[in-house]
Order: structure tokens, then C-alpha cells, then sequence
């Protein structure tokens, strides 16, 4: 039977919403809003029943070519640059800068005479103009739109025709299909469908933001990864300068692909060669340092990590690890104890990932050993040095993914000695090879005393 439910319309600019409100959030006019009683029925759409299935070969693939986006960094990523009809998510925490990235975007694809819709249910007019302005991305070509009714959204996109259409954000619209406030799993689940079935019929790329979970997942239902081309990601740490685009789903290219970008006043650049850019301005003679050829999807880069053991005065040592998994720096410590005879017993052990970043490849094993190591022994470890490989529990150096390309990259950014497992000639097998090749004089004496 059809359902008896009850909205509001506004009777000056006939705005629908699922509440009573003082003022119409669309042309904020007072007391304007009045119930309609209506019936929600769950026929099926007629249109689609008349779509008969045709053979693949006659399919005409006419306007839906690929267009850049103004980053070609970011065409690499997404495979073909933004597709007519397909739907692009974009996750991240909040302030981390996914409106500004899409605002750029936005500016970048409006500069090449292709109309653009921006669609934001988080700020006002003159909001996003502020940071348009700040951007420097005004163009004729770049429309906006503030509202937090879907409705709105798709009577703009049929009568304007955009080409790219970014909403701001799927939680934050409603629809008068389903029940229930902006942001459960209802709404974003009709807004969602509403959007992406309407956005491939009208050939236009829909770029729509998710909010995240307090564990970093996207909120809302699973179906809305399902139902979208590509799932990209922006994180990063509020407090650094550094983000990261990490594509998780795609359609029309790899899902291994990672940017740097740097959070500027004029907004977010890209970093074009991201292999040294979180070592910063390290000092190679301290101890406790080492460096790391990690690897992120297909893309190599150095990063320091930094371990401090220090005499402690507590009956319980302290154990501290930023940046990776504390229980891996337990795991280490264990073993290094029991295959090199160490006594860590009355020492604090600190140590983190320098420049801010999260590491949780195993790659990240061996370069934290001889941090720790070189912290131990005070001892700093050689200008040039970089390593990788995993260490497993009878402290035997394991190879670990992209062997060959961190091995590239290390001798193309002139880092020597390498230490890395023996997948060939000159690598380890044993982390007690590694304390022999850096540590042999320091250690010796350490056991001779």
C-alpha cells in the first residue's frame, strides 16, 4: 500500500523540505513554508522498463571521450582523466582538503570552457566564493549552488547541463524519496542512487564528496563504494603540510597509484617528485636515524625513522612508536634480544616515521632495527645508507614487494651503501649480518666489556 507522508513546501520559491523550518533554506524567506500531504508509492520507474537489451557492438560511445581535469598528475591516477557518466568518491577527514582540492578542479575544468556545477550542502554563496577567490579559479563557466535538497541539485544540473558536477557532500543532502535527517543510511543511500543514475544518463562526471568514520572508513552504506567508478581518499595530518591521494577503486585505470601534495595559502600542489620529500632537513650524523626506501602502490620514496633508547627510571620500561604499529616495535625488540642477546631490560624505547606519515608495509622492518641499533650503540649509521626487508621472528631479513624498484630509485637518488634482503648479489639474510656490516667495532666492544 502507498505510504502517507507529510513535507513542507515553500509557497515563494515552491522549495521542498522534509521538516518545518522557520526559513526556507533555499530563499530564506520567514514563514513561507507549509505541509503537503503526499502519497510515496513504490511503482517502478516506467522509463526503465521500456530499455531492451542490445548487442555490445552497437553501443555508441559518442560524448563519452575522457576530458583532463587541469592536473595531469591526476589523470595518471584516475587512468583516463574524468569520464562523461561516471561517478568519482572522494573520502577524507574533515578539514583535511577535499572541498578545496574539488574546488580547484572545479576552476581548473570551468578555465577550459566546460560548464561546472558546484553543489554544496556544507556552505553558503559567498562562502565558496571566498575560497574561489583565494584559489583564483572564478570563471563565467563555474556555477554553484548552496542547498540541501537533492531535488535542487538535479532541476540545476537538467536545466544547465554541466559538464562536471561536484556535490559537497553526499551526508550533508536530502531527499524527499526516503526518511529520516541528512547523513543516515536512507538518505545517502537514495541521494547516492538519485545522483549517479541521473549523472550517466546525462553524460555529466559527478565528483561527490564522503565523509569518514572515527576509523577512517566512509561513512554510510557499503553500497556506496559498490555503485560509484573510482574511490579516492585524501589524508594526511591537519597539523603537516603533506596530503595524500590514494585511489582505493577504479574502473578505468590502477588502484595502486599515490600523490604527495602540499598544503599552500593558494591552496593544494602537487609535489612532482614526492622520493625525498619527507626526509626534510635531517642531519645524517645523529644517531638513531635511518632511512627507509618505502613503498606506496607503485611509487617510491625515503623516509627517515628515528629511534631514541634511553636509560630509564621507571620499574616498567616505556615503549613508544608514531607513525606504525606499536605491537611491531614490541615484536622487534623481542627478537633483537633474543637473536643478538641485547638487554633492553633498562632502557625507554621511543621511535617514530619522520615528516608525519603512517608506515604499515613490513618493508619498514629493517630500517627501524638499525634505529634502534644505532640509538643502542650511539652510533650513526653511514651519510648515504637506506634500507628495507622484513624481519621475521628468528630475526631472518625477508624480501618484501617492488624488490626492484626500491632498488632502482636508491641508486638513482645516489644512496650507498643499500641494505636490503638477498633477492641478489650484496643483500642480508640475518639481522645479525646487519649489526656486523654497521655496528661490528661498537658491538664487539659493547660484549667485550
Amino acid at each position: 500500500m502507498a505510504k502517507i507522508r507529510e513535507t513542507y513546501v515553500c509557497s515563494a520559491c515552491g522549495a521542498q523540505a522534509l521538516q518545518w523550518q522557520g526559513q526556507c533554506p533555499a530563499c530564506h524567506e520567514w514563514n513561507t513554508l507549509h505541509a503537503v500531504v503526499r502519497q510515496k508509492t513504490s511503482s517502478p520507474n516506467l522509463s526503465r522498463l521500456t530499455e531492451r537489451p542490445m548487442p555490445l557492438q552497437n553501443v555508441q560511445d559518442a560524448g563519452h571521450v575522457p576530458y583532463g581535469s587541469g592536473l595531469e598528475a591526476l589523470d595518471r591516477v584516475l587512468g583516463k582523466g574524468l569520464v562523461p557518466g561516471a561517478a568519482i568518491l572522494v573520502g577524507g577527514e574533515p578539514g583535511i582538503g577535499k572541498s578545496t582540492l574539488l574546488l580547484q578542479v572545479a576552476g581548473m575544468v570551468a578555465a577550459q570552457g566546460r560548464r561546472v556545477l558546484y553543489a554544496s550542502g556544507e556552505e553558503a554563496l559567498a562562502q565558496i566564493k571566498g575560497r574561489a577567490e583565494r584559489l583564483n579559479i572564478l570563471h563565467p563557466e563555474l556555477l554553484a549552488i548552496s542547498t540541501s535538497s537533492v531535488e535542487n541539485v538535479l532541476e540545476a544540473l537538467r536545466s544547465e547541463q554541466p559538464a562536471l558536477l561536484v556535490v559537497d557532500s553526499v551526508q550533508t543532502l536530502t531527499s524527499i524519496e526516503a526518511e529520516g535527517l541528512p547523513g543516515n543510511v536512507s538518505q545517502v543511500r537514495a541521494v547516492a542512487t538519485t545522483l549517479v543514475d541521473t549523472c550517466r544518463r546525462e553524460s555529466c562526471t559527478l565528483l561527490l564528496v564522503g565523509h569518514v568514520t572515527k576509523d577512517g572508513i566512509l561513512a554510510g552504506p557499503r553500497l556506496l563504494e559498490h555503485m560509484v567508478d573510482t574511490v579516492i581518499s585524501l589524508e594526511g595530518d591537519r597539523r603537516q603540510i603533506f596530503r595524500l591521494l590514494r585511489v582505493f577503486k577504479n574502473r578505468f585505470g590502477s588502484n595502486e597509484e599515490l600523490l604527495v601534495f602540499r598544503m599552500e595559502s593558494s591552496g593544494l600542489q602537487l609535489v612532482d617528485d614526492p622520493s625525498t620529500f619527507f626526509l626534510g632537513q635531517r642531519d645524517p650524523s645523529l644517531s638513531g636515524t635511518a632511512v627507509v626506501m618505502a613503498v606506496d602502490g607503485q611509487r617510491p620514496f625515503a623516509v627517515e625513522v628515528q629511534a631514541l633508547v634511553a636509560r630509564t627510571f621507571l620499574s616498567i620500561p616505556r615503549r613508544a612508536a608514531l607513525g606504525f604499529d606499536t605491537g611491531r616495535l614490541h615484536l622487534l625488540l623481542a627478537v633483537l634480544e633474543k637473536r643478538l642477546k641485547l638487554n633492553f631490560g633498562q632502557v625507554d624505547i621511543y621511535a617514530k616515521v619522520g615528516g608525519g606519515i603512517k608506515l604499515s608495509e613490513p618493508g619498514l622492518d629493517l630500517a627501524l632495527v638499525a634505529a634502534l641499533l644505532s640509538s643502542y650503540y650511539d652510533l650513526p649509521l653511514p651519510p648515504k645508507c637506506v634500507l628495507w626487508g622484513e624481519v621475521d621472528l628468528n630475526g631472518q631479513v625477508r624480501p618484501v614487494t617492488a624488490q626492484e624498484l626500491r632498488y632502482k630509485q636508491a641508486q638513482r637518488l645516489g644512496f650507498d651503501p643499500i641494505v636490503h634482503p638477498a633477492f641478489e648479489a650484496g643483500g642480508i639474510n640475518t639481522i645479525a649480518a646487519l649489526q656486523a656490516r654497521l655496528f661490528h667495532r661498537k658491538a664487539a666492544s659493547r660484549q667485550e666489556g
